[in-house]
């Protein structure tokens, strides 16, 4: 990231409060772009736009888009480091975490009143170009391990892996509060913060259940033709997003032409169309498989985790990532939405029966189907983490997070 310039002479004091204000409103203008377009879409012009200066203003502060995306990701790296260190001060990892989870509810109030602005979601990160990447990679990483250590030191490396699940889904799930919790009036997000802890305290299994799912068999066409441009292309949009992701280094990823991608598809938007329908057809595929094969609502909810974390962990996933949606027309990416929200409906029916039924507990089923969501759709980003592994090992441990709580062991004394 570029030095500051900071101003001198007479004045100085004020002058530098002025360019740090300055300075401040460019970054959260710039978050709120990356958080709608990425990094990659994100353009000096829009940002200029947003806290009304010209493009040349925001250049003196920020010499290269790069240098703004960086510091917008670097902002959001060390607001996450100060809720960490603030949540490590409570006595033990059941109060770290309650509190680090409003920290992040907080911060959304504020956000909703309009006290403060959104910062930039990290999704994107892995689509800068190196030396920044690394270096935002690095700091990433220290903030995971700082998210990690809530639970306190792991004496095995099963206990490592199983905080490292807890960790991840922690996290991911307080990235994807921005995108929920506005659907709640300002005077129920209390409540809403005591049902997301409610089911990181204690999971979504009722008493007695066991974790010995039956997982469904899904149909799938053979990796080749379309359905490889689908995978490669879910892969790196996951990886890179919507924009990251060229037609280009797609068919690279495939060693053919651009020729061959068009040959399959028309156009960029139809690709990730296609991939996201090949996504929530298999989630789709995966809910009816499991009602159909019976048993109680904790069996079929357990099979539905099994699944799908074993798509998201094998060779032939991953589902792709909500993330992308950013980059589609505005009438597309409603019917994408509105799809995975359909989706989230018969998580929450599933939960719903499950509690009337004795098999889950009682939690409220509309903020535990958008934990599920968040934790399955963020699943791919474990998939290194899941080789080190047998892949039942792995499912087992990162489905514990959500089905017995962040805080029971049983997944590592198994």
């Amino acid at each position: 990231m570029q030095a500051q310039v900071e101003p001198s002479g007479d004045g100085e004091e004020i002058g530098t409060r002025r360019f740090r204000a300055k300075r401040e409103a460019i970054l959260a203008a710039a978050a709120d772009a990356i958080n709608e377009q990425s990094a990659k879409g994100m353009t000096f012009a829009d940002v200029a736009r947003r806290v009304g200066l010209n493009t040349t203003s925001v250049t003196y502060y920020f010499k290269r888009k790069e240098d703004l995306a960086a510091a917008a990701f670097e902002h959001t790296l060390d607001y996450l480091l100060v809720m960490l260190d603030a949540a490590m001060e409570a006595p033990t990892p059941q109060a770290r975490v309650e509190r680090y989870l409003a920290l992040n509810m907080a911060r959304l109030s504020r956000v909703q009143r309009g006290e403060e602005r959104q910062i930039a979601g990290l999704s994107y990160l892995r689509a800068m170009e190196d030396p920044v990447r690394s270096r935002l990679l690095s700091g990433w990483r220290e903030v995971f391990r700082r998210a990690r250590n809530l639970w306190g030191p792991a004496e095995t490396r099963a206990q490592t892996d199983l905080n490292g699940a807890r960790a991840h889904v922690l996290m991911e799930n307080t990235f994807w509060l921005p995108v929920w919790l506005p659907r709640y009036d300002m005077d129920q997000l209390d409540r809403v913060e005591a049902r997301v802890m409610d089911v990181f305290r204690h999971g979504l299994a009722g008493a007695g259940a066991r974790w010995a799912p039956r997982p469904v068999t899904l149909p799938h066409d053979p990796a080749e033709g379309r359905e490889a441009f689908l995978l490669a292309a879910t892969r790196l949009i996951n990886e890179l997003g919507y924009r990251g992701a060229s037609v280009q280094r797609i068919a690279g990823e495939l060693n053919v032409t651009k020729g061959s991608f068009y040959h399959h598809l028309d156009a960029k938007d139809d690709l990730v169309i296609a991939c996201y329908k090949r996504s929530f057809d298999t989630i789709s595929a995966t809910q009816r498989l499991a009602d159909e094969q019976g048993g109680t609502h904790w069996d079929r909810l357990s099979a539905m985790f099994a699944t799908l974390l074993g798509v998201q962990f094998s060779e032939l996933g991953p589902l792709l990532r909500t993330t992308a949606l950013s980059g589609l027309p505005g009438s597309v990416r409603q019917a994408m939405v509105e799809r995975s929200n359909r989706i989230a409906r018969r998580f929450a029916g599933t939960i719903s029966d499950g509690i009337a039924e004795g098999t889950i507990r009682a939690v409220d089923p509309l903020v535990a189907s958008q934990l599920v969501m968040a934790f399955l759709n963020a699943a791919f980003d474990m998939r290194k983490w899941a080789w080190s592994m047998p892949s039942e090992r792995a499912i087992a441990l990162y489905a514990s997070t959500l089905a017995f709580g962040m805080f029971d062991d049983r997944a590592v004394e198994s």
